[in-house]
């Protein structure tokens, strides 16, 4: 499968060069993913202002499968955790500047990484997690899920359950920013707790440093 012009398509992981290999509740035989995708620039221009989009700030659990075009997903990236100054500061604050919160993209195709840097969705695993990522029914068909994977290591200093309370406030802090988005374009969204982040963990092949915080389910909303 291929992408079109409009939507993210399908894939197979290569990461840092090493070829990809089955994992934990993989498909044996998974479809072939495309390689780096670059995200259009994201618009800044919007007509809706902040209060407006903070009176509009809702949860929500009912989604449509119809999904996001790359420009939106673009935008909605950008806007979550994206780079906005020529520092290579981001949208979000995050504790003692030190970046420890990589947001993973689970959608019908296949896992995608974001990297704000040079602004790509680089692919990671070639099937469909979506249903891994939340107890509810509405996860597995949703178009998008975002995952917030933390780099315990990078906070070296502090205990295990310091790390934990760090990197889900800056979580939190992306998991907003979302939110005033979605309420800006129209789109639905629920930051959710609500996971096995253990079985997700060891699905996504993470390093045992690194640990999942949240998810966030992203789409249209059912109507």
């Amino acid at each position: 499968m291929s992408a079109s012009s409009d939507t993210i398509a399908a894939g197979r992981q290569s990461r840092g060069g090493a070829a990809w290999s089955p994992g934990p509740q993989i498909a044996a035989d998974p479809p072939k993913m495309t390689a780096v995708l670059e995200l259009p620039a994201p618009r800044y221009e919007r007509t809706v202002s902040l209060t407006q989009a903070l009176r509009q700030r809702r949860s929500t659990r009912e989604y449509s499968e119809q999904g996001l075009s790359r420009q939106l997903l673009s935008d909605l990236l950008w806007s979550g955790f994206g780079i906005n100054r020529p520092g290579g500061d981001r949208t979000a604050p995050f504790w003692r500047h030190i970046v420890v919160i990589d947001i993973y993209v689970a959608m019908a195709d296949g896992v995608w990484m974001y990297e704000p840097h040079p602004h790509t969705l680089v692919p990671y695993l070639p099937s469909d997690l979506r249903a891994q990522t939340g107890y509810q029914d509405f996860v597995a068909s949703a178009p998008v899920n975002l995952i917030y994977v933390a780099h315990g290591e990078r906070l070296a200093e502090l205990t295990s359950e310091e790390r934990r309370l760090c990197a889900s406030v800056d979580a939190a802090f992306i998991g907003q920013n979302i939110y005033l988005f979605c309420a800006s374009v129209g789109l639905a969204t629920v930051f959710r707790g609500a996971l096995d982040v253990q079985q997700l963990a060891r699905t996504l092949m993470l390093p045992h440093e690194q640990f999942v915080t949240f998810a966030q389910t992203v789409g249209y909303p059912r109507t």
